[in-house]
């Protein structure tokens, strides 16, 4: 029994001891560790060890710093920012200047992502008092959140002078600081504000050739994009672009809306190798991307490379999906079925040091070895040259010919050449795959998820790949599984098993629309009585009857100094200008006037605001071609539906809504319709049907698709 005893005893001694080295090892590591510890977004994770001591954006936050009475650093960005990382390391991984501001502010982080509601309030107020707006972004407030100054990169002493400064000023001369923050916040409170417009809702086709001829302007007619130094991909803006260069036999726009699918396509904003959709590239000719990958660009790009096939039947478009699709399952969804945030610009280079683009940049004598013998037609496919040389003796791949240019001057056959491109992608994937891998921000976003949901249901219309309608299903089901509430509502956020964080507007119009989308290539109806239900809280949480517009926050969230209306269409389009259009349909489904009364407001609302700026309402003007012509109601009835349905996505049809059934349905639109015996297509204007017919031909023969 002694025996026995004596060993448990140093069983436990050496069970502490090792314990006692690992917490010591630990405290090694990291020498400092804050608030964000305890956190799960992957972007506050990385400042957790920083000497700041950072707080996550909260009430008990907020109330500290009136107790304290310290003003406060709200800083927001997001995990693949490079200049989040850039900041970080010079400013708050720095001794003394976290002791400037530990001794003399708050400091909260934010993720974007994870609170888009913070972001959108103080990003207005940096761009009111700079102009200009990006991240990371800094804002200094009072102790009550209203701010007195913001910007986004500051440089070490720059940051370090800026503190100092405002500490002063708030200590010494507190009334000037309380006195400038009023006359902000009301200009926070009062800008972007959304109006009644009671005039009638008039929507017509000259309006919408007037905005896109003043948007030519700041269109690169040869490179693609617009005429900046930097180009965004922008979908919601080449979606609409399609659609009306295809409706109005526009040739001009046409042309400038392939060039600019092309020249992204062949860029390297677009991973060559890999597949995906960098965030953007930071010249004119969509050579070197800012190399952060984000899910909601790729979602959307799904969706427009997707309808640009459908018109066009380019090949490169078709290749652009399917390798995008691939790298986001490969990278980028999860094994529930979720699909995560974004990668990460930066990554370990060989000296082990964080480096914008290490994982995805070339040198000459890597690609050699790696390609052999084919290397002279690697070298000119893509431009292993000038013009593709970067820096450092790095090169980012970037084609500027076509493969049947390529092909051609080798001697080969086209079928020859793309044998040997699948070769070389396969074999530099691989050697990539050696590499440390950018990090992954891990967080699955309600809203996100919505647009690659879109995507792959919009891939599966187009191309019919029944691998792209299961991996849609099951996101679908992973999202009403872990991120609508029991309530009715949605969560915003879902991380290590758990959802949390009160959805936002984003979260409800995207995912209504998804499900719309979903809808209409399964025709299973519990998609689109999701969409309504989800419409029906949306109204009761967000609608403000004063405006006819949504609110961003729902009525149950906890007030900031703003509470902000969603409007501009940017890198993704408003939450207000989705729920639009997906009130605009869900009108048609359920025969619901208030809802079609209620998407003609809100397009009516921002009509006059249009015109200073169409690229910024591109999902407006979406809308507004849908109330321009005849918007049809394609309802397909009868036991070959689905194979009917098929037949009539092969064709582009913008103006169009689908609904359908194998049975009796109890949808508005489809009663009434089913027939045993025969499958009938009806085509409908606003509930006027044209005679049915039995053949998709005749039934598409109907349709009137252009101005």
């Amino acid at each position: 029994m002694s025996r026995i005893l004596i060993t448990l005893i140093i069983t436990i001694l050496i069970i502490s001891s090792c314990k006692s080295e690992t917490k010591d090892a630990n405290m090694e590591e990291h020498k400092y560790t804050n608030d964000l510890i305890h956190e799960t977004s992957p972007y506050l994770l990385q400042h957790a060890h920083n000497p700041v001591d950072w707080k996550p954006w909260k009430q008990e936050t907020l109330d500290l710093a009136k107790k304290e009475n310290k003003l406060i650093i709200i800083s927001v960005g997001y995990a693949a920012c490079h200049w989040c990382h850039v900041m970080e390391h010079e400013s708050f991984e720095n001794d003394s200047v976290a002791k400037i501001m530990n001794d003399n502010f708050i400091s909260i982080k934010v993720d974007r992502e994870e609170r888009p509601d913070v972001d959108q309030v103080y990003m207005n107020a940096v761009q009111l008092m700079t102009g200009t707006g990006g991240w990371p972004l800094n804002c200094i407030t009072l102790p009550d959140g209203r701010p007195i100054f913001g910007g986004t990169y500051f440089e070490k002493e720059k940051w370090i002078s800026l503190l100092n400064q405002l500490s002063t000023l708030y200590k010494e001369q507190p009334e000037k600081a309380i006195e400038y923050a009023e006359k902000l916040t009301e200009g926070i409170q009062n800008s972007e504000l959304i109006t009644l417009n009671s005039t009638e809702a008039v929507f017509t086709t000259v309006e919408i050739k007037k905005n896109v001829d003043a948007w030519t302007e700041i269109m690169d007619f040869e490179l693609g994009g617009t005429t900046a130094s930097q180009k965004f991909p922008t979908p919601t803006n080449y979606h609409f672009l399609l659609r009306y260069g295809f409706q109005s036999k526009n040739e001009r726009i046409n042309e400038y809306t392939n060039t600019t699918l092309t020249k992204m396509a062949y860029g390297g904003l677009y991973d060559q190798i890999g597949g995906g959709f960098s965030r953007y590239s930071v010249d004119k000719k969509w050579h070197v991307p800012h190399f952060e990958k984000m899910l909601y660009d790729n979602g959307q790009l799904v969706s427009l490379y997707s309808d640009a096939y459908l018109i066009t039947k380019n090949e490169l478009y078709q290749k652009t999906v399917e390798e995008t699709l691939t790298f986001v399952e490969r990278e980028l969804m999860s094994e529930e079925g979720g699909f995560y945030s974004s990668l990460d610009a930066d990554s370990l280079n060989a000296a082990g040091e964080l480096e914008e683009g290490a994982y995805y940049v070339w040198t000459k004598a890597e690609l050699e070895k790696v390609i052999g013998s084919d290397f002279e037609i690697f070298q000119e496919y893509y431009n292993i040259n000038k013009y593709g040389f970067w820096e450092h003796d790095n090169y980012v791949l970037i084609r500027n010919k076509s493969d049947k240019e390529i092909a051609s001057r080798y001697d080969l056959t086209v079928e020859k050449l793309q044998t040997k491109v699948v070769s070389w992608k396969a074999n530099l994937l691989k050697e990539r795959d050696i590499r440390e891998r950018p990090r992954l921000d891990d967080k699955i976003l309600t809203s996100l998820n919505a647009l690659m949901l879109k995507g792959y249901a919009d891939a599966y219309r187009v191309f019919e790949n029944p691998h792209y309608l299961e991996i849609a299903l099951r996101n679908a089901h992973f999202l009403v599984a872990k991120l609508q509430r029991e309530d009715g509502g949605l969560n915003h956020n879902y991380k290590n098993g758990k959802s949390n964080i009160n959805g936002y507007l984003e979260d409800y119009s995207a995912l209504i629309d998804a499900f719309i989308s979903l809808y209409e290539v399964t025709l299973d109806e519990q998609w689109l009585m999701t969409s309504r239900r989800l419409a029906e809280y949306t109204f009761d949480h967000f609608y403000d009857t004063e405006s006819g517009m949504f609110f961003f926050t729902s009525d149950e969230d906890d007030e900031l100094i703003a509470r902000k209306m969603d409007v501009y269409d940017k890198e993704i389009p408003s939450s207000n200008s989705i729920m639009a259009r997906s009130l605009a349909k869900l009108s048609h489904y359920f025969s619901n006037n208030y809802y079609l009364k209620t998407s003609k407001q809100m397009l009516n609302n921002v009509k006059e605001s249009m015109t200073s700026y169409p690229a910024g309402y591109s999902n407006w003007l979406q809308l507004m071609s849908d109330f321009s012509i005849d918007y049809y109601e394609i309802a397909v009835s009868g036991e070959d539906a689905m194979s009917k349905l098929k037949k009539i996505n092969q064709t582009y049809i913008p103006n169009k809504l689908i609904a359908g059934s194998t049975k009796d349905s109890s949808i508005p639109l489809m009663e009434g319709r089913f027939n045993d015996d025969i499958t009938f297509i009806y085509i409908c204007v606003d509930g006027a049907c044209k005679l049915p017919e039995e053949e998709v031909s005749k039934a598409i023969e109907q349709l009137k698709v252009h101005y």
